[in-house]
């Protein structure tokens, strides 16, 4: 198996935003989805971050999204907005997104946006360090109404999308990140073992039979297996719940569900919230009890003496600090995917280290 190779933080950026603005992206619009799609990369998202690019190339160049403009406000009130991407890149909308919700919750203490129609936005933790670098509490939810890959609890066909929430919140030292599928792992997750010729670690699929499996292949056969909710088969009621509300939180309050979205491809809906703390009462007490939280979790007793409890974005912190200094980590295959994407553009590969 051939190892990963590494390229420099700013080369890769440069080398991604040149490959997007030739696809058709304006010159904004391809620095901040080159900045979106490299932080899932660093954070260690790696199956939503730079492998995605020769999608979001795919789609520029074939015009199913928009290379420039501005997103539609269909409403809008003190603190909440509902706005149409009109199939902009979802990397381009979202900061725009949290940075709208962001100055609703310093105004107001609170502040959501729901956005349809912004093609696909790659891994939600790269949206989070925005807001709790200004000391602000944020949680993301997002769907694909034309996407169906999760199955119910009890079912075996497929009704709902890998629907992802991320929750981040400032701490006095590296913030609580966290990014997760509401499946027991994402569509992403599977594909990657696919091409890897590899086994999942976990059951996580229901094939056509009704039977877990962890063989990625039975998900893209016919009868094609199912995602499981998170919990699996015998607590994916949790899930399903879960499935059901960031569903009704993004596809049902932006009326952007299946029978409007089911054609839009990648397409997704979004609800993105923010709080100021200090809005609730002293926001350095806010730290405090967060702080003694987090810190009651990393004493508490391992059940594995050698493997202490991890807090939410920590590893992610450190996999930053080492990327930036060290050089971003692409494994091979996806190297070889981004080569052949630079070279339909004319565009040759940045040097790696």
């Amino acid at each position: 198996m051939q190892s990963d190779v590494r390229v420099s933080y700013t080369k890769l950026k440069a080398w991604v935003e040149q490959c997007l603005a030739t696809a058709g992206a304006d010159n904004e619009v391809a620095e901040i989805m080159a900045h979106s799609l490299i932080a899932g990369d660093l954070l260690g998202f790696r199956t939503h971050g730079v492998r995605r690019l020769p999608y979001n190339v795919k789609q520029l160049v074939t015009g199913k999204a928009k290379g420039s403009g501005k997103p539609t406000v269909i409403k809008q009130r003190a603190a909440l907005a509902h706005w149409n991407a009109n199939h902009l890149p979802g990397l381009y909308v979202m900061p725009k997104a949290v940075a709208a919700a962001m100055k609703m919750a310093q105004q107001c203490g609170t502040g959501t946006i729901v956005v349809r129609k912004m093609e696909h936005v790659a891994s939600l933790a790269a949206y989070l360090e925005q807001a709790t670098a200004a000391g602000l509490v944020i949680n993301i939810m997002v769907s694909t109404p034309a996407q169906a890959s999760v199955a119910p609890f009890g079912a075996k066909s497929r009704v709902f999308s890998p629907n992802p929430y991320a929750l981040g919140v400032p701490t006095s030292g590296v913030p609580l990140l966290l990014d997760m599928s509401l499946s027991v792992t994402a569509a992403g997750k599977v594909r990657e073992a696919y091409d890897k010729n590899e086994l999942l670690p976990w059951t996580a699929l229901v094939t056509a039979n009704g039977k877990g499996s962890n063989d990625p292949a039975t998900y893209f056969a016919d009868p094609a297996s199912a995602l499981l909710p998170l919990g699996g088969l015998d607590l994916g009621y949790k899930g399903y719940g879960l499935c059901l509300m960031s569903e009704i939180f993004t596809m049902s309050l932006a009326n952007y569900g299946r029978l409007q979205g089911g054609q839009d491809g990648e397409c997704n809906a979004a609800f993105i919230q923010v709080l100021d703390p200090e809005a609730f009462g002293d926001s350095s007490e806010f730290i405090k009890v967060t702080d003694d939280l987090i810190e009651r979790c990393r004493t508490a007793t391992p059940i594995a003496e050698h493997e202490p409890v991890r807090i939410p974005g920590e590893r992610a912190a450190q996999l930053k600090t080492s990327q930036l200094a060290e050089g971003v980590s692409i494994d091979a295959l996806t190297w070889a995917k981004l080569v052949r994407c630079g070279e339909r553009l004319s565009i040759a590969p940045p040097q790696l280290i």
